[in-house]
């Protein structure tokens, strides 16, 4: 079987710490994404989770990555959290990412639950209809209560043809274990860092992700990497450990270590 195409990057790029650790000194915010395309082939968009995203705003993203990145593009929190979308809503979304399927850079959609979204019937008919609404594109689930974690859950998935969002996260009460399931041609994992101190209690958000993986710690996903990259078409791999471009470090160090250039 051939073995998927890897993509490796960073879940987000918009970031001001960036600049100077990550941008030239000076680099101003329109120009994050043109500096950002020169070192790797994908990149998470996040800002849709917080608002509706615009044909206008994607369609210029798509430009200033000039094909060299692919995008996989988050559900907007109306969808995951409020979860309070109306049909109206799902078309506007559909139509906002056109311009990425257009130039074929939409890897794929992402839905990210929160730790609150536990399993239960109501639960998974959601995912059913989310898998339904967008079936125009790979759609791919992030779970973050490790009650989720079930062969039945992941049975579903296949059935319904969405993709599970591995991750790397502290391995504390209540969150996922490292895993490396694949139930699509889309393998998707997140690198969220293990900063336990700071996961539930911190004063910013952006702290929860205040961690910088070492080598012995990346090393494990290797073998876990490759064997997803067997089961999927594409594999998409993403570190969330923005803060002050730890992520960066360690997407660029992964890479390496994967022997793939971005």
């Amino acid at each position: 079987m051939p073995q998927g195409m890897i993509y490796l990057g960073t879940s987000g790029y918009s970031y001001p710490d960036w600049v100077g650790p990550v941008y030239p000194p000076g680099t101003a915010k329109s120009d994050y994404l043109r500096h950002y395309a020169e070192r790797f082939g994908a990149v998470e968009v996040n800002f849709t989770y917080y608002r509706m995203p615009t044909r206008a705003t994607l369609a210029a993203m798509a430009d200033k990555a000039e094909g060299r990145v692919k995008f996989a593009v988050k559900l907007t929190d109306v969808f995951t959290h409020a979860r309070t979308a109306r049909q109206a809503e799902v078309v506007e979304f559909l139509r906002a990412v056109e311009p990425l399927a257009d130039r074929a850079v939409l890897g794929c959609l992402l839905a990210q639950f929160p730790w609150s979204f536990r399993p239960s019937e109501e639960a998974r008919d959601h995912i059913r209809r989310l898998a339904a609404d967008f079936s125009a594109h790979p759609l791919v689930i992030e779970v973050r209560n490790r009650a989720w974690v079930s062969m039945d859950f992941f049975a579903m998935l296949k059935e319904i043809g969405a993709g599970f969002c591995c991750v790397d996260e502290p391995q504390v009460q209540g969150l996922l274990p490292p895993l490396e399931v694949v139930t699509s041609p889309v393998a998707y994992l997140r690198f969220h860092g293990r900063n336990a101190a700071k996961w539930w209690k911190h004063e910013r958000p952006e702290e929860r992700y205040d961690y910088r993986y070492s080598r012995d710690e990346l090393a494990p996903w290797i073998p876990r990497i490759r064997r997803m990259q067997k089961a999927a078409s594409e594999v998409y791999v993403f570190f969330n450990n923005h803060f002050e471009g730890k992520a960066v470090a360690n997407a660029a160090e992964l890479s390496a270590m994967l022997g793939i250039g971005q």
